[in-house]
């Protein structure tokens, strides 16, 4: 296992995750806040993962206000598709300075905080990941995948009810350089290691999987 650091990212990965930083900020400079801007292909793509995440959202909060935590934010295309709901606040976080100067150019909204953390700091009702964890730049396959889980149990600390991530499926035809695969059984493996109550959806037609973890209510 990885050493970690004060920030509850692996000492080991501090070097990796800079060069990702700074892959980041230069794909943003050179798209602008776009889905090119953040590595996806397209932008349908980028919305159907994220309508897929926020299908977490139970049917009573959206007649309520609830929090969410957007982990990986980049320039918070997320936050579009939440500004019409009661939405009470949103906390985008990104390692990237470049992603989050753009975001809060692009959205004023006062319910938007965006903040520069390889960590969530606040909870929130839910926890969404869409992508994060797939540029690796060809870490070592076992330190990336204990970085991924030690992430997402830091995150599962900071959610009150759903945490909903997506991650590149490693059954995919097609792989690309520098992108992590994961397998599908161990992440419902690891997933339900923090709650019995998981479910997946793959029936998309992108080579990934989405994972929902929801709080189970103690008697």
């Amino acid at each position: 296992m990885p050493s970690s650091s004060d920030h509850g990212v692996p000492s080991d990965l501090g070097a990796l995750l800079d060069l990702i930083s700074r892959a980041y900020s230069h794909t943003v400079k050179l798209h602008g806040p776009v889905a090119k801007g953040v590595c996806w292909k397209n932008a349908d793509d980028q919305v159907l993962r994220y309508e897929l995440l926020l299908q977490a959202i139970a049917a009573e909060d959206l007649n309520h206000t609830f929090t969410i935590n957007d982990f990986g934010c980049g320039y918070g295309a997320l936050f579009e598709l939440l500004a019409d709901m009661p939405l009470m606040s949103y906390y985008g976080y990104d390692i990237s300075q470049e992603m989050l100067e753009q975001a809060r150019k692009k959205h004023k909204d006062p319910r938007a905080h965006f903040i520069e953390s390889p960590i969530a700091t606040e909870t929130a009702d839910y926890s969404f990941v869409s992508g994060t964890y797939n540029m690796s730049f060809g870490a070592e396959r076992r330190l990336w995948e204990s970085y991924i889980k030690a992430s997402l149990e830091h995150l599962w600390a900071k959610t009150a009810k759903v945490m909903a991530f997506n991650m590149l499926d490693n059954a995919s035809p097609t792989r690309l350089d520098d992108l992590y695969y994961a397998s599908r059984q161990d992440m419902i493996a690891f997933a339900l290691s923090l709650s019995p109550d998981v479910d997946v959806v793959d029936d998309y037609p992108l080579d990934e999987f989405t994972i929902y973890v929801r709080r189970v209510e103690t008697p």
